[in-house]
């Protein structure tokens, strides 16, 4: 797996084992990114259930001004790490060990403009529990977006106030572009 553009481009990144995580492919970076890359620069940036970070690191190789990468797994936050050090992006990098949830509800340090959410496809109510979560919404920026990657076939429920701006289907995978009303 490499970084697909921007600063970093071309460069290798490590992933753990496909028991752990599933990374975003390089189709599905480039698809996802080619969307949002009006909003990237500068852009503040949250990676939940962050995997190898791709998604993350990938920003900020776009040029987002800093990533929070969130993960529980202990094989993976040594990829993010290891992948942060070898992009050369450690400096604007935060790699957080937490299960999302609990992360969400102790002030994430935030706000953010823009969130990548991609737990395990099999965790349909986990990933709606995210996207419900008083911690998420709290923590975004005005207009901010939040992409989530789900399996067609298993669409999370989303919580009042959250809309689908866009939705890219890509082989057997969905990514949703959400955008939250600012009133609560």
């Amino acid at each position: 797996m490499r970084v697909v553009a921007g600063e970093a481009k071309g460069r290798r990144l490590i992933s753990p084992p496909a028991a752990v995580t599933r990374a975003a492919t390089e189709r599905i970076r480039e698809s996802l990114f080619a969307i949002i890359e009006p909003v990237i620069g500068d852009s503040r940036v949250l990676d939940l259930f962050a995997g190898a970070g791709s998604l993350g690191i990938e920003a900020l190789s776009r040029g987002a001004a800093r990533a929070t990468f969130v993960e529980r797994d202990r094989t993976a936050l040594a990829a993010i790490r290891a992948n942060v050090a070898a992009t050369g992006m450690g400096d604007r990098a935060r790699v957080v060990a937490a299960n999302v949830l609990a992360f969400l509800g102790g002030g994430t340090g935030g706000p953010f403009d823009l969130v990548f959410c991609d737990p395990p496809f099999s965790e349909v109510e986990l990933l709606s529990a995210t996207l419900a979560h008083e911690g998420l919404r709290a923590s975004l920026a005005p207009d901010a977006l939040v992409v989530a990657r789900v399996l067609r076939k298993h669409r999370p429920t989303l919580p009042d106030g959250a809309r689908i701006e866009r939705d890219k289907p890509i082989g057997e995978e969905t990514l949703l572009f959400l955008r939250y009303d600012a009133a609560r």
